[in-house]
């Protein structure tokens, strides 16, 4: 079987589209002084880190930055934990991110933490969204909606100066 690898988003592309999410989360807060930004343990941290780091440059609002620990394949098999005390969570806004919107799964479960905070408003970002969905998410916040077949893959690498989407 032969595997090619196709490059989807480069340097600037995805550094573009994480500064155009960072200016919609903006956007949305208009009268928030600081955003709760969740990112999925993984990539989806990593990419929580750019957005924050963008937000705080081109805005007022500080970023605060959660780590949500999941167990991505069986979500039910163990406890999801956040880096933060969820009380601290209540009335401010949050926003979900994770780097690829497949099934909706992971996004799905990883909302659990914030259910019982009281949080202002829960919204979701994603890098890729991939459309394959199989639970009710719709992100909020997308940086490249991206049609797929079940059987390619998508990797975002966010290693700083080598940043890409690659579908193989």
């Amino acid at each position: 079987m032969n595997t090619t690898t196709t490059q989807i988003l480069d340097s600037t592309g995805v550094n573009r589209r994480i500064e155009r999410i960072a200016f919609q989360i903006f956007e949305d807060n208009p009268d928030a002084s600081e955003v709760i930004i969740a990112g999925i343990a993984g990539r989806g941290s990593e990419l929580a880190s750019l957005i924050a780091k963008s937000l705080e440059k081109i805005s007022p609002l500080k970023a605060i930055l959660v780590e949500v620990k999941i167990n991505k394949h069986e979500p039910l098999s163990e406890s999801i934990t956040v880096s933060m005390d969820p009380t601290q969570f209540a009335d401010k806004p949050v926003v979900l991110v994770d780097d690829v919107l497949n099934s909706g799964k992971t996004l799905i479960y990883g909302i659990k933490p914030f259910l019982d905070a009281q949080v202002h408003k829960l919204r979701m970002a994603v890098l890729i969204d991939r459309d394959h969905k199989r639970y009710p998410i719709k992100p909020d916040f997308v940086g490249f909606t991206l049609s797929t077949t079940l059987q390619e893959h998508v990797e975002v690498v966010l290693e700083p100066g080598k940043e890409g989407v690659f579908l193989s």
